[in-house]
C-alpha cells in the first residue's frame, strides 16, 4: 500500500491491466519457488509498531504529517488516520540476542517519535484502541491526506454500495453506522514477521493459525471502543467489519470478508493463499508502476512483484503471507497481525517472543499440526480469545474437554515457547526476560485489557465517562514511559487535574444516552408515569424509524393537568397533542459553550442530541448544573 500512483476506476482499463500484471506476478513466484530462487538458508524476524498520537489531555492529536516531517526517518511512515504513525523495525536474524536488539531499536525509535511529537504538542502512546476515541474522530476530516488512503476509502465504499454497519456486543453493546473506512483507524497493532522457506511454509503457517488464539489471549489490550466495554480484543471484530465490502445480500450468499482467519488449513504452498485471495477478492485499484517479472528473472534481477504485493495489502488475513526482498534475495514470511500495540515496549516484545517461541516450539512437538488439531477448533480458539482474553476456553490437542486459557498457556504452551526459543539459540537471559513477562500476566490475570477494565470499574460513578477515560489514558501514557510491564501496574485512579475542561468540552462527553422515549400515538398518561418512575423531566418522541419528531417536558404535562376540565381523562390524550414538534437539537460534537448559548437564547431547558437523523442522547440544564458544581468545587478549593 506504499505506492501513490493508484487508479481507482473500477471498470476501467487500468484495473484490467493491473489484473494482467497480478497474474504474471503469481506465475513468476511459482517459477521462482520451482527453481529454488527463494531464500532458504536464513530465518529473520521483524516487526511493525503502530502508535497513537495524543495531546496533553489524552485525546487523539491529528499531527502525524508534522511529526513525520520532524522525524525525517525512513523507519517511520503514515497510517490511515492523522493521529497514527507506524515504525518499521529492521529485520534481525532469529537467534542470539535478536529479541534484545528488537527491544533496543523499538525503544530508540519510540524515543525519537516522542521527541518529534512533543515538538508538535503531542506524545506517543502504545495501545490497541485509544480509550478516548469518539466517533467524531472517524470522519474524513481525520484521514491522512495522501492519495492511497482516499483511494482505499473510495474503493471499499464503491464495492459495498452503502454505509458500513457495525455491531459488537460485550458487557455493553455498540450499534453504529459509518459512511467511511475510518473506523479501521481505531486499531493499533504490533505486527510481527517470521521468515520461512517455501518448503516449510504450509507447516509453519498452519502452526501460526493454531497458536493465534493463545498468543492473542495473553496479549489483549483493546477492551474499549467509544467508551463501551466490548471484547477483550475489540480490534478483531472491529477490523473485520471496518473493511468488509459485503452488503447484506453478499453476506447472505456466503461471500467471504476481506478480513478473515481463513477457512481451512494450507496443504502445501503459499501459492494456495495468493490464488484464493485473487479469486475471491476483486482488485480495489491499479497502479501505473509495473515490472515484467519474467524479464527481470531473465536479466538476473529479483522481481519486485509489485502488483501481487499491492493486492495482498488489501486482503487482511490475521496471519498473512508476504513476499519481500532482503539483501537482494527474495523471501517469504508470515506476518502476524493478531497482536495489539502495547501497553509498553517490553510487553510488545514479550508478546512477540511468545509467538516466535510457539512458532518454533510447536513445530518441534508436532510434525504436522493438521494431523492432531481440527481447523475449526483453531478458528474458534481465536475468536474466543478475542472475546474473552485469558478467560477464554480452548479446544486443544490431547484434551477431550475445553481447557481454560490460563491453564493451557501456563502448563503447556509457555514451556513449548521456551523450548522453541532455546532451540533457536536465543540468549538464555532474554528468554527469561520476555517469557517471565508472559508468566507474570498468567499469575496475576492482568493483561492490558484487564487493567483498563478494572481501572474503570474502580472509578465507577465518579464524574463523567470522558474524565474516567482520559484518566486511564493519561495513566497508561505515564506508566508506558516508566517501562514496567502491565501486570505490575496498580490500577489507575481518577485524574482530576483540569477534569472540567477535559470532561465537558463537547456534548457527547456527558450527554445522557440511556433514553426513555415514546411514540407520538402513546398516551400522555404513560409519559407522566415514566417521568415519575424514572426521575426524568423530558421525554423525546420518536417515530417508527427512531427519528426524533417531538419532545414532551414535565411543564407541558403540568400545563395539561392545570388546563384539564373536570371529568376529562389524560389517558385519552395522545402525546402528539402536547409535544413540542421539531425541537431544537444539537449534534454530539457541539461544544458545551455553544449548547449553553443555544439554551439561553431559545429559553429551553433541554436539547436532544441527534446524529444521522437518529436520536443518540439528551442534555439538559441539570447536566450543566453538575458542570457548574465541579467548576465551583475546583475553583473554590484552590
Amino acid at each position: 500500500m506504499g505506492t501513490q500512483d493508484l487508479k481507482t476506476d473500477s471498470e476501467g482499463e487500468h484495473l484490467r491491466a493491473f489484473t494482467k500484471h497480478l497474474l504474471a506476478d503469481v506465475r513468476a513466484l511459482e517459477q521462482m519457488i520451482e527453481d529454488g530462487a527463494i531464500e532458504t538458508d536464513v530465518r529473520r524476524i521483524g516487526a511493525e509498531q503502530e502508535m497513537v498520537l495524543v495531546d496533553s489531555n489524552g485525546q487523539p492529536s491529528p499531527v502525524s504529517m508534522e511529526v513525520l516531517a520532524e522525524l525525517n526517518d525512513e523507519h517511520f511512515t503514515t497510517e490511515l488516520a492523522k493521529f497514527n504513525i507506524e515504525c518499521n523495525l529492521d529485520p534481525f536474524v532469529f537467534g542470539g540476542n535478536c529479541l534484545r536488539k528488537m527491544e533496543n531499536q523499538l525503544t530508540e525509535m519510540m524515543l525519537k517519535a516522542r521527541q518529534a511529537a512533543q515538538t508538535c504538542g503531542a506524545d506517543v502512546l502504545l495501545t490497541g484502541i485509544l480509550p478516548t476515541l469518539a466517533q467524531t474522530h472517524t470522519t474524513l476530516d481525520w484521514i491522512t491526506p495522501m492519495p492511497r488512503y482516499y483511494a482505499l476509502n473510495d474503493a471499499l465504499g464503491r464495492l459495498r454500495g452503502g454505509d458500513y454497519e457495525f455491531r459488537l456486543t460485550g458487557v455493553d453493546e455498540m450499534i453504529i453506522k459509518q459512511d467511511t473506512v475510518m473506523l479501521e483507524a481505531c486499531n493499533t497493532s504490533f505486527q510481527v514477521h517470521f521468515q520461512v522457506s517455501p518448503d516449510e511454509f504450509a507447516r509453519r503457517y498452519n502452526i501460526a493459525q493454531a497458536v493465534a488464539g493463545p498468543a492473542l489471549a495473553v496479549g489483549t489490550n483493546s477492551p474499549l471502543l467509544f467508551g463501551k466495554r466490548l471484547w477483550r480484543e475489540t480490534r478483531i471484530g472491529l477490523f473485520q467489519q471496518a473493511v468488509d465490502t459485503r452488503s447484506a445480500t453478499h453476506t447472505a450468499d456466503e461471500r467471504k470478508p476481506r478480513v478473515s482467519f481463513g477457512q481451512q488449513w494450507v496443504e502445501s504452498s503459499v501459492l494456495e493463499i495468493f490464488r484464493e485471495d485473487i479469486t475471491r477478492f476483486r482488485v480495489l485499484f491499479g497502479s501505473d508502476s509495473h515490472e515484467d517479472p519474467f524479464a527481470a528473472l531473465a536479466e538476473g534481477r529479483v522481481p519486485k512483484l509489485q502488483s501481487l504485493r499491492l493486492h495482498n495489502g488489501t486482503v487482511y488475513r490475521w496471519n498473512r503471507p508476504c513476499y519481500g526482498i532482503s539483501d537482494n534475495k527474495p523471501h517469504i514470511r508470515i506476518e502476524n497481525r493478531v497482536l495489539p500495540a502495547g501497553p509498553t515496549i517490553i510487553d510488545s516484545i514479550a508478546n512477540a517472543a511468545f509467538w516466535f517461541g510457539l512458532m518454533s516450539g510447536v513445530s518441534l512437538e508436532y510434525d504436522d499440526i493438521t494431523k492432531v488439531m481440527d481447523f475449526d477448533d483453531a478458528k474458534a480458539n481465536f475468536l474466543s480469545a478475542a472475546r474473552h482474553g485469558l478467560h477464554a476456553q480452548f479446544t486443544w490437542i490431547d484434551h477431550e474437554q475445553p481447557v481454560p486459557a490460563q491453564e493451557l498457556i501456563r502448563n503447556k504452551l509457555l514451556p513449548l515457547a521456551r523450548k522453541g526459543l532455546e532451540n533457536a539459540n536465543i540468549d538464555a537471559a532474554d528468554v527469561d526476560r520476555y517469557l517471565n513477562v508472559i508468566e507474570g500476566r498468567l499469575n496475576t490475570g492482568r493483561t492490558g485489557a484487564q487493567w483498563l477494565i478494572q481501572s474503570l470499574a474502580k472509578m465507577k460513578g465518579e464524574t463523567t465517562a470522558a474524565v474516567r477515560l482520559a484518566s486511564v489514558t493519561r495513566t497508561a501514557l505515564d506508566r508506558q514511559w516508566q517501562g514496567e510491564p502491565v501486570h505490575t501496574w496498580p490500577l489507575a485512579s481518577l485524574d482530576r487535574s483540569d477534569a472540567v475542561k477535559r470532561g465537558y468540552r463537547r456534548v457527547e462527553q456527558y450527554m445522557t444516552t440511556d433514553l426513555f422515549t415514546v411514540n407520538e400515538d402513546d398516551s400522555v398518561d404513560l409519559v407522566a408515569n415514566m417521568m415519575v418512575w424514572q426521575g426524568v423531566r423530558h421525554v423525546p418522541v420518536e417515530d417508527s424509524q427512531h427519528r426524533l419528531v417531538g419532545l414532551v417536558s414535565y411543564r407541558q404535562i403540568l400545563r395539561l393537568i392545570g388546563d384539564q376540565k373536570p371529568g376529562t381523562n389524560s389517558e385519552n390524550v395522545a402525546v402528539s397533542a402536547v409535544m413540542r414538534e421539531n425541537p431544537l437539537t444539537v449534534s454530539p460534537e457541539t461544544k458545551t459553550l455553544d449548547a449553553i448559548s443555544m439554551m439561553l437564547e431559545h429559553k429551553v431547558s433541554c436539547l436532544p442530541v441527534v446524529k444521522n437523523d437518529n436520536l443518540v442522547g439528551i442534555v439538559s440544564d441539570h447536566d450543566f448544573l453538575e458542570v457548574a458544581a465541579e467548576l465551583f468545587k475546583k475553583e473554590l478549593t484552590e
